[in-house]
């Protein structure tokens, strides 16, 4: 069982790697990580003695003077390559450095010397090293102004604020969950490849990322229906931008009821993409769910009954409670990492219709279960 540290664990990239690793915990064991280790020679040594793998993503993205971020970047590597010649580690070091690497920029700069020390010190030490050139990264929970156009824009279209293109440019993008799948390949593989090109996986003018967001606001933010998803990267790309909304303001959002003599009709969804349609009862005092998805997009529709929903952020401890009744017919959509569940707190069977974008496989679920 490999023991991995993750300096800016904390961290978009760092949050995504470290949740992800906590699912194999049969394979892998986390060895916690704080930024004041840096600060702290026996602490930072005990950090390091403790791993047999170190994934380096501690640094610096934006700043408004270039000459800090180059600093801050190169001076995290100099102590952590200090730490790692004090305690002799054979440690599988892993760094995240950027495609940036060729630009004239101090960003960029302060990367690709980060990775060449960590390379010197692999071929001094006969460590193991993988220095990942990686392109432009999206996915959820990135920090807008901060980490990418694509968080900015999420945040901005999401809360009614107006995007501003300043270069209409081509990005090479790689989603998160993916950039993660390749450090988890690099770590069993073992990798050795001091220069590892990251390949990109999508590729979208800036404008165009800008017009499918506001797409999603308006279809699915404003009217509550699932766009059409014509591709993996828009598929990501929806996932993204759920994950900006505020969900404790969005949710839940009542369904438009029809009645007349007869009696009701209720539109669960209006959906572009295929899926799956369930129903369930449930009875007084039962809750189902306690699990969470990576990528499936998920509706709960109470039809009858009284139903508690619950949902957390994978990792963080903030529980956001939705009530719902059948007598006001509503609906809740699940974000990617956050792990829900939903209780009949009525005194008669809870009545729920579930939609889901893929039918159930059991050979790759998706359904991490934890607690809310």
């Amino acid at each position: 069982m490999k023991k991995i540290g993750i300096t800016g664990q904390n961290g978009f990239v760092g949050y995504h790697l470290y949740q992800t690793i906590h699912l194999f915990k049969d394979e892998f064991t986390l060895i916690s990580f704080d930024r004041s280790f840096f600060e702290d020679e026996e602490k930072l040594d005990a950090f390091v003695n403790d791993c047999d793998v170190i994934v380096h993503l501690a640094a610096l993205n934006r700043h408004n003077e270039p000459e800090v971020i180059y600093e801050m970047n190169t001076g995290l590597v100099k102590k952590l390559v200090a730490s790692l010649k004090r305690t002799q580690s054979q440690a599988h070091v892993i760094i995240s450095s950027s495609t940036q690497e060729e630009r004239d920029n101090l960003y960029g700069k302060s990367k690709k010397e980060g990775r060449l020390m960590l390379s010197n010190w692999a071929h001094r030490a006969g460590g193991r090293f993988s220095g990942m050139v990686i392109p432009n990264v999206f996915g959820p929970f990135g920090h807008p102004y901060y980490n990418s156009v694509v968080a900015t824009f999420c945040h901005q279209v999401s809360h009614n604020e107006t995007p501003k293109i300043e270069v209409d440019g081509q990005l090479k993008l790689i989603y998160v969950g993916e950039l993660v799948e390749e450090i988890l390949k690099a770590i069993r593989a073992e990798d050795n490849t001091h220069e590892l090109q990251i390949p990109h996986t999508a590729e979208a003018k800036v404008s165009e990322i800008l017009a499918l967001l506001q797409h999603y606001k308006e279809v699915y933010q404003e009217k509550g229906a699932f766009p059409a998803i014509n591709s993996s990267f828009e598929h990501k790309l929806f996932n993204t931008y759920r994950c900006y909304m505020d969900i404790a303001n969005y949710l839940p959002r009542k369904f438009t009821q029809h009645t007349d003599n007869r009696g009701a009709f209720v539109e669960i969804a209006r959906i572009g993409i295929p899926g799956q349609v369930s129903f369930s009862t449930t009875v007084p005092g039962i809750t189902r769910g306690n699990h969470f998805h990576t990528r499936k997009i998920e509706r709960f529709a109470v039809i009858k009954g009284k139903a508690l929903i619950q949902l957390r952020k994978i990792g963080t401890d903030e529980v956001h409670d939705f009530y719902l009744d059948g007598e006001e017919p509503a609906y809740v959509d699940m974000p990617i990492w956050y792990t829900h569940n939903i209780k009949n707190v009525g005194e008669d069977v809870l009545y729920t219709i579930f939609w889901i974008n893929e039918a159930y496989d059991a050979g790759d679920p998706d359904t991490w279960f934890e607690t809310v």
